[in-house]
């Protein structure tokens, strides 16, 4: 390997297909890709690893027009690119398949592979038989056995992915980037896309390969890219490198931020449990999760891309059902219907989409903070007329105790940075004095200071007694937390305690395999 970290091609290989050089991004002042340069030859398939927050996604919509970067230089072919729009990274044969494959539903399989598609006839409409033969063509390329005329909605999830990628192939690809491709799949449905990748790879299409699965990589990759903290810290033949040492590249070993004092871990045998999950399902993701929380504690999950994280924060804050399994809360079997069932049983819950599942963007901080408690804000306790000064008060103090940036608590939340919204997020949460607060990827998109900021605010509300679940691919994070459950395909393979809670440890238990 080279000095910059690039490994050397060998002598021979062809002129690369796709080509990126010194490539950086920031976001709000904050690096997130560092001169990254690699480069993907014609049939090549080049692994992209990291750990979460490495920059891998970033990079991935650099090359799909979603970003532009600051700096850097892409070449297609050996000629240099810009690539200004989605559009245009179409117009140049780059094929995207992103973890949400964005089909329509009650569209058959055919219609959702012709959006997108390029032959036209001449008055510039679609020709319907043109594009069923095509689609026809290239279902039968990628061993795909799907009829034409099923809705996508009634398809599995891999003859799901299965159209998406169909799709991206209707027109010639020049190269194909794969993000997560088998997250959700069983290695039975798995094989079916390595057939894919196989065949992409016969027809002299780019691949790059982006998994959390590292047998996988190692088994589908030519060479294996790995990005840690938004720099390239090397390139590898797959041969030449096994899961541990690529494990080791993926964590890397420089000293974490400063970690929870262990005084500050309460000891929490003795503290009464506050929620226990025994052997539960839910969905398509949360197979078999047990985990038990306890008065005042900070209790962690750590988890890769589809390992159902999110899905078990939904079941247990009465979003998804429960499919198997039990629930108790305070000792009590605890089974809700809906959300605002587990809120009038002290849960609250913080999901990770904040603007279009938390908050009300065209009102207020007030009144965002005031919706779970709004009977505390009535005028008169025995009519349903909330009082807008006590609302406007109480969120003044909400606001004040989270630093809050904002005019006054009458600015409307859309006006807030994303740090500041999340806050008010949580301020609704804390109004309502949970028994159990969960908090499903707090700080994503939030910068330092507003992160010191929740984490001061999970800290106190912990140390006065609320249990704490919280959900986050950010390892360091987690930290601070008192125990750290990992949650692989859907079930619970591991508990550490906060004080062998490091990225690294953490980072290695979520790469492992499923134990049979």
């Amino acid at each position: 390997m080279t000095s910059s970290g690039v490994a050397p091609r060998p002598v021979g290989a062809s002129r690369p297909r796709i080509e990126l050089s010194a490539v950086s991004k920031s976001f709000a002042g904050v690096e997130v890709l560092s001169g990254v340069s690699l480069a993907v030859a014609p049939g090549e398939v080049l692994g992209l690893c990291g750990a979460n927050g490495a920059g891998k996604s970033t990079l991935i919509k650099i090359l799909a027009g979603i970003h532009h970067a600051d700096g850097g230089v892409v070449r297609l072919d050996g000629e240099e690119v810009a690539i200004g729009s989605a559009r245009a990274a179409d117009a140049l044969g780059l094929r995207f398949m992103h973890q949400e494959l964005n089909l329509v539903d009650h569209f058959d399989a055919a219609a959702n592979m012709s959006l997108g598609y390029s032959r036209r006839s001449v008055r510039g409409m679609l020709a319907r038989r043109h594009y069923r033969e095509r689609a026809r063509e290239v279902l039968a390329q990628v061993g795909a056995d799907i009829p034409l005329d099923t809705p996508v909605g009634s398809m599995s999830v891999s003859d799901r992915w299965m159209v998406a990628l169909g799709r991206t192939l209707m027109d010639d690809a020049r190269v194909i980037a794969l993000d997560e491709p088998t997250a959700s799949f069983t290695d039975e449905e798995a094989t079916r896309v390595f057939a894919v990748v196989d065949e992409l790879r016969r027809r002299g299409v780019a691949v790059l390969y982006v998994s959390h699965r590292l047998e996988e990589v190692l088994a589908v990759c030519d060479r294996v890219a790995v990005l840690r903290d938004g720099r390239l810290t090397g390139t590898f033949a797959a041969v030449d490198i096994d899961r541990g040492r690529l494990t080791d590249e993926i964590a890397g070993r420089a000293m974490a931020p400063a970690r929870r004092p262990v005084a500050e871990r309460a000891d929490l045998t003795e503290r009464p449990v506050v929620l226990q999950v025994a052997n539960l399902a839910s969905g398509p993701r949360v197979h078999d999760v047990s985990l038990t929380v306890r008065r005042g504690e900070i209790f962690g999950i750590a988890g890769l891309v589809g390992s159902g994280r999110t899905e078990l924060a939904r079941a247990i804050s009465g979003i998804d059902r429960l499919s198997a399994g039990r629930m108790t809360l305070h000792g009590r079997d605890y089974r809700p219907k809906t959300p605002y069932d587990a809120i009038g049983q002290g849960i609250s819950f913080v999901p990770e989409e904040r603007r279009s599942e938390a908050l009300v963007m065209g009102l207020s901080i007030a009144a965002n903070m005031a919706m779970s408690t709004l009977k505390d804000d009535r005028r008169w306790s025995w009519l349903p007329f909330v009082s807008p000064r006590r609302s406007r008060a109480v969120a003044t103090t909400m606001a004040q105790r989270l630093n809050v940036r904002a005019a006054s608590v009458r600015q409307p939340v859309s006006q807030l940075s994303g740090g500041n919204q999340q806050k008010v997020v949580v301020g609704r949460c804390l109004r309502a004095s949970p028994a159990l607060l969960v908090l499903d990827e707090p700080t994503v998109g939030v910068d330092v200071a507003a992160r010191e900021d929740l984490y001061r605010a999970v800290r106190d509300l912990a140390g006065a007694g609320t249990a704490v679940l919280m959900i986050s691919s950010d390892f360091e994070e987690l930290e601070m937390c008192d125990t750290v459950a990992i949650l692989r395909a859907g079930r619970t393979v591991g508990v550490v305690n906060g004080d062998d809670a490091t990225k690294e440890h953490l980072t290695a238990l979520c790469f492992e395999e499923v134990p049979a």
